[in-house]
């Protein structure tokens, strides 16, 4: 091989390293921006969701396996007692107020629940804000951030606990399967764009393609 076929292929090589080196920090530049809007994205849904549902939260005293039962047996029994008094028809701000209105109520059945089953646990009620991890309900999944919720705590409230939505009702109608009622599902529609409905019902299926990546992969092969 002759000078001039060594620099040529010099060269080329040269120019094929700094081609896949802008390639490649194109596409960490790309990822990132992708990474952002989806990010942005997440928090205007998160915040929009806030703002028109909520949530249950009822914490168990403990791990143990009693402890486990009784949250389980205090939630149904607070479920039915909303179903029972609550009137039906409320925006998500009535159903709040409602529920300002009848904490002492709820506190009372938590507690009732609690000493027919043999315990002398404490039992709170309240509408706080508070924080939830990314949680799904059926086919439909919240955003982590914080929500309003009726909060029960049992005892020293430090076991797992249970969680569902008051508002739009998104709580269990079969538990076992994790099924949601229709009814819930179709009011959260009516109070998110069609885009954030398709998002947290997973119907969406976004697929990042890494356009500078796949142009990587083919040019190496070349």
């Amino acid at each position: 091989m002759d000078r001039t076929n060594r620099i040529y292929c010099a060269d080329k090589y040269t120019n094929r390293i700094i081609l896949i080196l802008a390639l490649i920090i194109a596409s960490f530049i790309t990822g990132g921006i992708i990474w952002h809007m989806n990010l942005t994205s997440q928090a205007r849904l998160q915040e929009h969701l806030a703002q028109e549902v909520l949530r249950f939260h009822v914490l168990a005293n403990s791990d143990s396996e009693e402890d486990q039962a009784l949250k389980m047996d205090v939630k149904e029994r607070v479920l039915a007692f909303l179903k029972e008094s609550m009137p039906e028809g409320m925006n998500v701000r009535e159903t709040e107020d409602w529920m300002r209105r009848n904490t002492d109520k709820l506190k009372e059945t938590g507690r009732e629940t609690v000493l027919l089953k043999g315990k002398d646990y404490p039992v709170s009620a309240a509408v706080t804000t508070c924080y939830f991890p990314e949680k799904t309900y059926g086919d439909v999944t919240f955003p982590a951030g914080n929500y309003k919720a009726l909060r029960i705590e049992i005892g020293a409230a430090r076991g797992h606990n249970w969680w569902c939505v008051l508002y739009p009702n998104l709580c269990f109608t079969d538990a076992t399967n994790a099924v949601v009622p229709e009814e819930g599902k179709e009011e959260l529609k009516s109070v998110l764009t069609e885009e954030e409905y398709s998002k947290v019902t997973a119907q969406s299926n976004f697929k990042i393609k890494w356009y500078f990546l796949e142009k990587l992969d083919s040019y190496t092969r070349q």
